[in-house]
């Protein structure tokens, strides 16, 4: 299954924008949009200057959000996330001064070049939805959405996010290189006034959290639900895995599942639909066998070849 080209209007005035910013990346602000609906975050790993950082400030600035940069450090504290109490001596009490971790949409920038104390004050926020300061425990803003980066080809001086952290993230994705069509397309909008400048919000705040509990009464007939319990079993079966998705991993594809047929104007979700987000939801969450990362073999690959050796439902989701 190709990635969405027709898309609901409201959600694709918001496509529309990223694309005036980001030429050829369509399915990674697809993807990106689809996850902020499932209130899920995305881990991208890839190169330098590949538009990381153009992709989710125009992502913020399309659904008037407020966007926060974090540029991990192996010096950042875990306060420079979450904020801090300052003692007011005029007020003789402390106050709160935010950090940036409270804004809506969040680009947590090599995330991997920072000490796991600090990474986890991302993480909390991530799972919970809330930070603890003090000992006091604050609300973050809805809606909230990170995107977290991670440079591939870098590993000295880095600290890996391990497994059971890589599992917080709803899908893990590339963008990759533009084909020399699109950088010429990149060269001319670059060649001129900043794109993302002239990028304009398409819904508010408070019509995206609506969007986002209209995304959870989408329907999912029990059969796709034991389709995704199937795929999902055969990661932690299969003879080149050491570790498979965990029961995690089956809620995340289900939310990204019924958040993609959202996207595409559905009340309810298809086969079609895990098919293609599996492979974006499902290999982070695995860990392979030695002699299969020696054969070449990645968690990527292998969710492909379950798929295609797992039988689609014959009795495709309808409307209850």
């Amino acid at each position: 299954m190709e990635y969405l080209e027709t898309i609901q209007p409201q959600l694709g005035r918001v496509v529309e924008n990223i694309e005036k910013v980001m030429a050829g990346k369509r399915e990674a602000a697809v993807l990106c949009l689809t996850a902020l609906l499932a209130k899920g975050h995305v881990l991208l790993e890839d190169v330098p200057g590949v538009g990381k950082t153009m992709l989710v400030r125009s992502l913020a600035k399309s659904v008037g959000a407020d966007f926060k940069r974090i540029q991990f450090t192996p010096d950042l504290l875990p306060s420079d996330v979450t904020g801090i109490s300052i003692y007011n001596p005029q007020k003789m009490e402390f106050e709160y001064r935010p950090g940036p971790i409270m804004g809506n949409i969040v680009l947590a920038d090599e995330i991997n070049r920072t000490s796991p104390k600090t990474q986890s004050s991302l993480l909390e926020g991530m799972e919970e939805g809330n930070v603890t300061i003090d000992g006091q425990t604050m609300s973050l803003d809805k809606p909230f959405f990170v995107l977290a980066t991670q440079n591939p080809i870098e590993y000295e001086g880095t600290y890996p996010l391990p497994e059971a952290q890589l599992d917080r993230f709803l899908f893990k994705i590339k963008m990759g290189y533009p084909t020399p069509q699109e950088e010429l397309l990149v060269l001319n909008r670059a060649d001129g006034e900043v794109p993302i400048a002239q990028i304009e919000p398409v819904i508010t705040k408070s019509k995206l959290i609506q969007l986002q509990d209209e995304m959870e009464k989408v329907y999912m007939d029990e059969t796709v639900k034991r389709y995704i319990i199937e795929i999902v079993t055969k990661t932690r079966n299969h003879p080149s895995v050491y570790l498979g998705a965990s029961p995690r991993g089956s809620v995340a594809l289900m939310r990204a599942s019924k958040a993609y047929a959202f996207l595409a104007g559905r009340d309810y979700v298809i086969p079609d639909d895990v098919q293609y987000l599996a492979p974006f939801a499902l290999p982070h969450r695995m860990i392979l066998k030695s002699e299969a990362r020696y054969d070449g073999q990645s968690a990527a690959d292998l969710v492909h070849e379950i798929i295609s050796r797992t039988p689609v439902p014959v009795k495709r989701s309808m409307t209850p």
